[in-house]
């Protein structure tokens, strides 16, 4: 190997990633103010505006906030959200809101992303927002397939990547790893058939301590979101 070579190897390893990018003072000074400007705009809806690992905008609202909250972030000039990245779900069933749906927008006008965060529970329905974006059929159609969760107005809501008589939502924290039915082809019938679950040997429970319990540095680790306060 040349000593030019080693040279630029040498240079690269010490090169920061493009894909690192460390969130300056102005970009974050900016982004508070544009969320006190979409929360002025909206203060019926949104709950409370933060900045989360540095320089990533989110919004917290109500669910009936859902549809104005889209539509304005797409239509009004001075944001032009108008991509629809993705939607997906936590499940935390201690909280009263088990559910909380997010929203990922993509505004390319303005090369800028922002996230909306809601919340719901096992028999409140969201306001889908297909009527806003298209993209969002398929998406709520995952959402509602693993983790159960029911959008109102939706023009198809069934599942999408489990099989056809499927049971259960398997992303809930409740749902069995092993799940509650298993599916085989059977020589006799020539196809799929479902059957009930029946485990070969004892279920066996494992009580295992969560692997981040073992470093204590980690217990006492920062806030992952800063709330925007509205005062300037």
């Amino acid at each position: 190997m040349t000593l030019q070579v080693l040279r630029i190897i040498d240079f690269l390893s010490k090169q920061q990633p493009s894909t690192v990018r460390k969130p300056s003072h102005v970009d974050v000074t900016r982004l508070t103010n544009f969320g006190r400007y979409i929360s002025d705009c909206l203060p019926k809806y949104i709950q409370q505006v933060q900045l989360t690992a540095g320089d990533e905008l989110e919004l917290l609202i109500v669910p009936e906030g859902i549809i104005p909250t889209c539509t304005f972030l797409k239509d009004h000039h001075n944001t032009q959200f108008v991509n629809l990245s993705d939607i997906t779900a936590l499940d935390v069933p201690s909280r009263q809101y088990r559910f909380e749906l997010v929203y990922n927008l993509l505004s390319l006008r303005y090369n800028s992303r922002i996230r909306i965060k809601t919340y719901t529970d096992e028999l409140t329905p969201v306001d889908s927002i297909n009527s806003v974006f298209k993209a969002a059929d398929w998406y709520e159609r995952e959402v509602w397939d693993m983790f159960g969760i029911f959008f109102s107005n939706h023009p198809d809501l069934r599942r999408i990547l489990t099989d056809y008589g499927f049971e259960g939502h398997p992303l809930r924290k409740d749902f069995p790893l092993s799940g509650y039915v298993e599916v085989r082809y059977d020589d006799e019938q020539k196809r799929v058939v479902i059957e009930p679950l029946e485990l070969s040997q004892e279920f066996r429970k494992f009580e295992l301590a969560a692997p981040w319990e073992q470093f204590p540095k980690f217990r006492d680790a920062p806030p992952a979101a800063k709330p925007i306060s509205k005062e300037k």
